[in-house]
């Protein structure tokens, strides 16, 4: 997994969609929320790994995770912690900073974890763990797009990074706009279009979360059954 972008809107305010590719028999719940840490959490479960690839914490923070770090790895077996798991810990996280500092992560597969906090003013970071290295910026506050490294070549990444340009240029940052590029975009091309099928890999869920003011809206659509949960955060800032 996964195809992720995100729109600022301003106003400490922003949509990030997030494709999820998968196998398409892993369990998975629908959005709700959870109580982990004593911290209020809103995701949708990977029931195989107990973690997630995307939540929002009621600490004013977003944790989004693609698989893979810089470029594709070789699958290594058996890894000590579930990446969906550190997703977790991350979103209940007084300080996310000091605790992505710390965090021990040998023995965790390869990643790139896309982070959001609004405490204060709205902040972007992006952790990419490369299985040997932690690489951890903040990012300017701008519109762009991820593609996992583990599904998709460069080639494949640079010419996703055209699609998303061209259409961010030709229409309006709305929601349901972006739900479409996420929907329809190459919709014939299987290997590598928004809506990928390689047969054991696929798309199985999109997951939409926007922020406007205070009111978070999180939209689930499960692909495998066509089923759509949403639900609803507030917040202060």
């Amino acid at each position: 997994m996964c195809t992720l972008t995100f729109i600022p809107k301003g106003n400490n305010d922003f949509i990030l969609t997030s494709n999820r590719d998968e196998a398409s028999n892993r369990p998975t719940r629908s959005p709700d929320f959870y109580i982990d840490n004593h911290v209020k959490l809103l995701y949708p479960k990977d029931e195989k790994a107990g973690g997630t690839w995307i939540g929002v914490s009621e600490k004013s923070r977003l944790v989004s995770l693609l698989n893979g770090g810089f470029m594709a790895h070789e699958h290594g077996g058996t890894y000590r912690l579930s990446r969906g798991v550190v997703v977790k810990d991350v979103l209940c996280a007084t300080d996310f900073l000091n605790t992505i500092e710390t965090y021990n992560l040998i023995g965790v597969e390869p990643f790139t974890m896309v982070i959001l906090d609004w405490e204060n003013d709205l902040q972007l970071y992006q952790l990419v763990w490369d299985g040997n290295t932690k690489h951890f910026d903040q990012l300017p506050m701008e519109a762009r797009i991820w593609s996992s490294s583990s599904l998709y070549t460069e080639s494949m990444k640079s010419l996703r990074e055209t699609w998303f340009k061209n259409f961010k240029e030709n229409h309006d940052a709305s929601a349901e706009n972006w739900l479409k590029f996420h929907t329809t975009t190459e919709k014939d091309n299987l290997d590598f279009g928004l809506l990928m099928d390689r047969k054991i890999v696929k798309t199985t869920s999109i997951t939409q979360i926007e922020k406007t003011n205070q009111l978070l809206k999180m939209w689930y659509l499960n692909l495998q059954n066509q089923e759509t949960v949403e639900q609803e955060m507030l917040f202060s800032n």
